[in-house]
């Protein structure tokens, strides 16, 4: 559904002309490339381990963040170069807000919080380096509701005013003749809830029809008695890091890179073992691990991949626009790749292409 593109909204973005911007590679004293900086005398220069803020959601659509994060990845990557400090979010919204407040390097956030990071900054403030997953979200309601015309009078969850699965549920919504409002009201409710638990609380209450989540909430919802009546398609997660870290920092953003491909390979190779390492992971951060089955059918609903995708993602921002979520936005410069594709082609793998 995010895929089709609206001719009313067209104009409003320039398409990316080309796959990436270049990838700076300058160095300079206070950057940690693990091999030190050099003086203006010629003597090498230890330089002090860079500390990476790195921002992650608890939802299984970051397995590629859990991953690496459980299987050392980052560490191992990083090196002497640099430390990680991670921080898990409710939602990419919140996610946008610690980046636009400098508390954030880097981050793993859907498709519309890094656009309205890119919007709100006037493109001074992220790069998108890599893709982590794509799919992994559903629109579930209560049985009895096979269409979107039942929907009229309901209320529905999404995580947050704004973020990936909001807006999507909003165009679809629109595209079926049902109003929305950013305030609540209309022909369908719209209600953001966070935590993504407390929408399938709600859910299971009898609260709300439904809700637009991803995984695993939307597979909870189904477990508790739902109905899939819309599954997302498109990207899902994608890599930040801000520019001011990539300018500085280009050999350490390299490193987290790295550990990206080998956290989405390790994904692919070994399912059964990642899945045990997410919900490890999420445990750590939640306080209680997932039931086993709950996760393997959420990772079904994924497709872990690096590219970013990013047609689907000028989709996104076509459909926030329309919306009246996001003011119109120029793209152009949003992703700078070259690192991504360095580290693909290390790894004996394709490199991404443009749209």
């Amino acid at each position: 559904m995010r895929r089709v593109l609206t001719a009313a909204t067209a104009g409003a973005l320039l398409l990316l002309a080309g796959c990436s911007s270049a990838a700076s590679t300058s160095t300079n004293a206070g950057s940690s490339s693990g091999s030190g900086a050099t003086s203006s005398a010629g003597a090498a220069v230890a330089t002090a381990p860079v500390t990476v803020r790195l921002g992650f959601l608890t939802n299984i659509t970051h397995a590629s963040a859990l991953v690496a994060l459980k299987e050392g990845y980052f560490t191992q990557d990083l090196g002497s170069a640099g430390t990680l400090k991670a921080t898990a979010f409710a939602t990419g919204t919140e996610e946008t807000t610690a980046l636009l407040a400098g508390q954030l390097d880097a981050a793993y956030v859907g498709p519309n919080p890094a656009i309205e990071a890119w919007q709100k900054s006037n493109g001074a403030l992220i790069k998108i380096v890599s893709g982590a997953a794509q799919g992994g979200a559903s629109l579930v309601v209560k049985k009895g509701i096979t269409g979107a015309a039942q929907l009229k009078g309901e209320s529905l969850a999404t995580p947050s005013l704004g973020n990936t699965q909001d807006v999507a549920l909003r165009s679809w919504l629109k595209s079926n003749g049902l109003t929305t409002s950013a305030t609540g009201g209309g022909d369908v409710d719209i209600k953001p809830t966070t935590p993504n638990s407390a929408a399938v609380l709600e859910f299971e209450s009898g609260q709300i029809a439904g809700g637009s989540e991803p995984a695993p909430y939307d597979i909870e919802m189904v477990q508790d008695g739902g109905k899939v009546l819309l599954t997302e398609s498109g990207v899902t997660t994608v890599l930040v890091v801000t520019q001011s870290f990539l300018s500085a920092h280009p050999a350490v953003v390299a490193d987290l890179i790295k550990a990206q491909v080998q956290a989405n390979d390790y994904i692919k190779n070994n399912t059964a073992a990642a899945e045990s390492a997410v919900n490890s992971e999420l445990a750590s951060y939640t306080g209680k691990p997932l039931k086993a089955a709950l996760v393997a059918a959420s990772f079904k609903e994924i497709t872990f991949t690096d590219d970013p995708d990013e047609t689907s993602l000028i989709n996104d921002a076509q459909q926030a626009i329309s919306l009246g979520l996001l003011d119109a936005v120029n793209l152009q410069g949003i992703f700078d790749l070259t690192p991504l594709n360095a580290a693909l082609t290390a790894a004996g793998e394709s490199a991404v292409q443009g749209p």
